[in-house]
C-alpha cells in the first residue's frame, strides 16, 4: 500500500506539472504570435517605402545600352565601375627601383609597359616622382630587410609632400607583396599599392584607388598569366642585349623555396609570341636574348592543341620530380630550334634552369648551334645526397656528376656555373666537405653562394628544424666561396693563349681606356680601347664601339675576369654558302702565318693545311 501511495503521489505532481507546462507553452506561443505580427507589420511598411523609393534605374542614369562582350585577348584594363579616365596617368611620373633576380628587371619591363599605355611617364629621377614601385624580392631574409629599409627611407620622403597636388604614392611589386601582404598593408601601413607578379594589368587601377586615399592589394596567384601580349619595353645595355620571359612560376617545390609561393605554378609563353618579341628585339638591332624563367628549360606549350600529343616530358638521367610526368607540348628543344634560327648573329642565352631538365636532345641543339651560347647552368645546392634529399631536389651527387661528364663530352667547350646553399637544415660538416669537394671536381667559372635562410610557407619552414648556427653557416660559405674562386682561377687561366669572340658591353667600368665585353662562356673580358682590323684578311682598321663581336686574345686570368688585346672584327655568322671555303682558308692561314697569336699556335696553322 506504501508503494501504492507513494505511486499515486508521483502521478499526481506529474499531472499537475503537465499543467503548469502546458500554461507555459501557450503563453508563449501568444509571445511568439505577437511578435510575428509586429515583424509582418515592419516589412509591410519597408516595402511600402521601397516601392515609392528610387529605382535601379535611377542608380544608372546617364548609362547608355549595355556594353558588348570583349573578348580575351583585347581584354580591358579599365575596372567596370570606375569611368574610363579615371584610371589615366595624367602624365604623373614612375620612378622604379628593381631587386632580386633577372625575372624580376624582365617584371619591372611588364609592369612599365601597362602604365605608359596608361598616360604614366618614367623618371629616373626619385626627388620628381610621382609614383615609387619597388620590385622586390623574397628568396632570402637579407632581400626582405634591404626593402624594408627602403620603405622607411621612402615614407619620409612621402611625409614631406602631403600638401601637394599629387602626394607620392609607394607601391611594391614582385614576390615580397604576395608574401607579407599582410605586415606591409595593416602592420606598417608603409604602402598604397600592393601587386603580385601575376597583377600587374591591374597597376592602373590600384594606382587609382591609392589617389582616393585607400590602400589597393591585388595578389591573386595566376594558373594562365603569362603576360603573353604585353610587349614589354626594354632598356637594354646600350641596346646590346635584353631579357625575354618565356614562362613563370615553378612545380619543382624545393623544400627551401619560396618561389611556388610567390610565383605560383608553371606555365609557358606560346612559342609564337616568343619568336615575335625576340624578332622584334632582332630588328632593333639586339644583339644577345637571354630567356628567362623560374625553371627555364622546362618549358611546355600547350597553347594549341596540335601540340598536346601522348609524348613524355624526357628528363636527365638519374633525375626524378615530385609531380607525375608531363604529357604534350612543344619542350624546350622545340623553342630553342625556333628562337636560335631568327638570327644566326644574336647570341641566345637562357637561365635559371634545373638539372633535370637537360635531356641530350637539348644538349646536341646546343653543340650544333653556333649562337646558342655555350654555357650551361647547373645549380647543385649541395654536393651530400644526404642534404639533397632533405632539399627534395629530386637527384644525387651521382647522377649530378653524371650529368656533368654527359654535358663536357656533348659540349666539350661548355662553361659552368652553380648555385650552393650553405648550412640547409641537418648540414654536417662532413655534409659541408661533400659540397667543397663537388666544386672542387665539377670546376665551375661562376658561382652564386648564399647561407640558408629559412622561408615561411616551404616545406623545411612546416617539417625541419634551422639547426645550424649562424657563425658557422658564414664560415663554410666563407670557405665554399674560396674553394670557387680557386677553382674559377684555375679554369679561367685555362685560356690564356687562346683567342675569344667577345660581344662588346661598352666601356670597362674602372677605366675609359679599356673596352669590356663576355665570352660565349659568360666571362667578362677586358681590353685596351682601339682600332682592330675590319677582318683577320684585311689591313684595314675600324674602332671597336659597344655591340661588335670581336675576336680577342686572352693574355690574363684572374677567378673574375679575363684581360687580352683586340686583334679583329668578327661575327657569329657563318660563311655564305658561295663563299669559296678555299679561299677562306687559304686566307686565314696567310694571317696566322704572319701573326700565329690569333690561335696561339703554329700547329693550328699545320692543321689547316692538312685540311684543306
Amino acid at each position: 500500500m506504501e508503494h501504492l501511495r507513494a505511486f499515486n503521489v508521483l502521478f499526481t505532481v506529474s499531472q499537475q506539472w503537465r499543467a503548469v507546462r502546458f500554461i507555459q507553452l501557450r503563453h508563449s506561443s501568444n509571445l511568439r504570435n505577437s511578435a510575428d505580427k509586429s515583424k509582418r507589420r515592419n516589412v509591410d511598411r519597408f516595402r511600402t517605402q521601397l516601392s515609392s523609393g528610387p529605382s535601379f534605374p535611377d542608380f544608372i542614369k546617364g548609362i547608355s545600352s549595355p556594353k558588348e562582350y570583349v573578348p580575351q585577348e583585347e581584354h580591358s584594363e579599365t575596372a567596370g565601375y570606375f569611368s574610363e579616365d579615371m584610371d589615366i596617368g595624367n602624365s604623373r611620373k614612375v620612378y622604379f627601383e628593381t631587386y632580386g633576380c633577372q625575372m624580376n628587371v624582365n617584371d619591372t619591363d611588364i609592369a612599365w609597359s601597362i602604365l605608359q599605355r596608361r598616360g604614366y611617364k618614367r623618371t629616373t629621377n626619385l626627388n620628381e616622382a610621382d609614383v615609387v614601385l619597388l620590385v622586390t624580392c623574397s628568396i632570402r631574409e637579407k632581400a626582405e630587410q634591404t626593402i624594408w629599409n627602403r620603405l622607411q627611407q621612402l615614407t619620409a620622403m612621402k611625409r614631406k609632400r602631403l600638401n601637394t597636388s599629387w602626394p607620392m604614392k609607394i607601391g611594391i611589386l614582385g614576390c615580397m607583396a604576395e608574401r607579407l601582404k599582410t605586415e606591409l598593408l595593416e602592420r606598417e601601413k608603409l604602402v598604397d599599392v600592393l601587386a603580385g607578379p601575376d597583377a600587374y594589368r591591374d597597376l592602373p587601377r590600384l594606382l587609382t584607388v591609392a589617389d582616393f586615399g585607400q590602400q589597393a592589394s591585388n595578389v591573386l596567384l595566376s594558373l594562365e598569366e603569362t603576360y603573353a601580349d604585353i610587349m614589354p619595353v626594354h632598356h637594354t645595355t646600350q641596346g646590346i642585349s635584353t631579357f625575354v620571359s618565356i614562362m613563370r612560376g615553378c612545380d619543382n617545390m624545393c623544400s627551401y623555396c619560396i618561389v611556388p609561393f610567390t610565383r605560383g605554378r608553371e606555365r609557358s609563353r606560346p612559342v609564337s609570341s616568343i619568336v615575335k618579341e625576340v624578332q622584334l628585339l632582332s630588328d632593333q638591332g639586339v644583339k644577345e636574348v637571354t630567356l628567362l624563367g623560374q625553371n627555364v628549360n622546362s618549358y611546355r606549350d600547350t597553347s594549341e592543341e596540335q601540340f598536346c600529343g601522348p609524348d613524355l616530358t624526357a628528363l636527365s638521367r638519374g633525375f626524378k620530380t615530385v609531380y607525375r610526368p608531363k604529357q604534350g607540348g612543344l619542350r624546350f628543344s622545340d623553342l630553342l630550334d625556333r628562337v636560335s634560327h631568327i638570327d644566326p648573329n644574336m647570341r641566345i642565352r637562357f637561365t635559371s634552369p634545373h638539372p633535370k631538365d637537360f635531356p641530350d636532345e637539348v644538349l646536341q641543339l646546343i653543340a650544333e648551334r653556333g649562337n646558342i651560347c655555350k654555357q650551361l647552368h647547373l645549380p647543385a645546392q649541395s654536393g651530400s645526397d644526404r642534404i639533397l634529399k632533405a632539399m627534395r631536389r629530386g637527384y644525387t651527387r651521382e647522377a649530378y656528376l653524371h650529368l656533368v661528364e654527359n654535358i663536357k663530352t656533348i659540349i666539350p667547350e661548355v662553361s659552368l656555373s652553380s648555385d650552393f646553399i650553405s648550412g640547409f637544415c641537418g648540414e654536417t660538416e662532413e655534409d659541408h666537405q661533400l659540397t667543397v669537394s663537388l666544386i672542387r671536381e665539377v670546376g665551375y667559372n661562376v658561382g652564386f653562394l648564399f647561407a640558408y635562410s629559412m622561408r615561411k610557407k616551404t616545406h623545411a619552414y612546416h617539417r625541419l628544424e634551422d639547426d645550424v648556427p649562424a657563425e658557422v653557416k658564414q664560415q663554410r660559405l666563407e670557405e665554399c666561396i674560396n674553394v670557387f674562386r680557386e677553382e674559377a682561377a684555375r679554369v679561367n687561366s685555362e685560356l690564356i693563349g687562346s683567342t675569344q669572340l667577345i660581344l662588346v658591353e661598352g666601356e670597362s667600368k674602372r677605366s675609359a681606356e679599356d673596352l669590356c665585353g663576355r665570352t660565349d662562356g659568360n666571362v667578362k673580358v677586358i681590353f685596351p680601347k682601339e682600332d682592330v682590323a675590319v677582318q683577320l684578311s684585311e689591313s684595314n682598321t675600324a674602332p671597336v664601339t659597344a655591340g661588335d663581336y670581336v675576336l680577342v686574345e686572352i693574355l690574363s686570368a684572374n677567378s673574375q675576369s679575363l684581360r687580352g688585346r683586340a686583334i679583329s672584327h668578327s661575327s657569329l655568322k657563318k660563311p655564305e654558302k658561295n663563299q669559296s671555303i678555299g679561299c677562306f682558308f687559304i686566307d686565314l692561314v696567310e694571317i696566322l702565318q704572319t701573326d700565329s697569336r690569333v690561335f696561339g699556335s703554329a700547329h693550328f696553322v699545320q692543321l689547316l693545311l692538312i685540311q684543306k
